[in-house]
């Protein structure tokens, strides 16, 4: 039994669901927006991505983070030295990159929770497509692994 495998695996299903989390968020928080606090939409997808937020995105990113850093270490163990390639740096400043924006739509959807009136909807729809595009990215590293 490869331990590798199995925490690769792992990591996988938590990018999956760390990226439906993020993907799905702004969209709750456009949905609020167009409500009044008080209103049922509103308080709905208020309570909707505050459990998104607290059962799938903050417990993925910690788990993408803790596996994948496993899994530099295990394959530094066994003479690999992934860590050392220049497609593997390129992934992690993407991963960086996602992990930022996790921090920012939380910290917008926090704004938006306390009516603040400083998030519009049409920067939550511009910024949506972000995790996706960085996601492609950090994909095609992974699989083509470019020199």
């Amino acid at each position: 039994m490869d331990i590798y495998l199995w925490v690769k695996s792992a990591h996988v299903v938590f990018v999956i669901a760390l990226m439906a989390g993020l993907l799905i968020y702004p969209r709750y928080k456009i949905h609020q927006l167009s409500s009044r606090p008080g209103e049922p939409l509103f308080e709905t997808m208020k309570d909707a991505s505050n459990r998104l937020r607290r059962i799938i995105l903050n417990p993925s990113l910690v788990l993408v983070w803790v596996l994948g850093l496993l899994m530099l270490y295990l394959d530094y163990a066994r003479g690999g030295r992934m860590y050392l390639e220049g497609w593997m740096h390129a992934k992690l400043v993407l991963v960086l990159g996602l992990s930022g924006l996790h921090g920012y739509f939380i910290g917008l959807g926090k704004r938006v929770d306390a009516v603040t009136g400083t998030v519009q909807a049409r920067t939550l729809r511009l910024l949506n497509e972000v995790p996706f595009l960085l996601m492609i990215g950090a994909v095609i590293l992974v699989i083509v692994r470019p020199t």
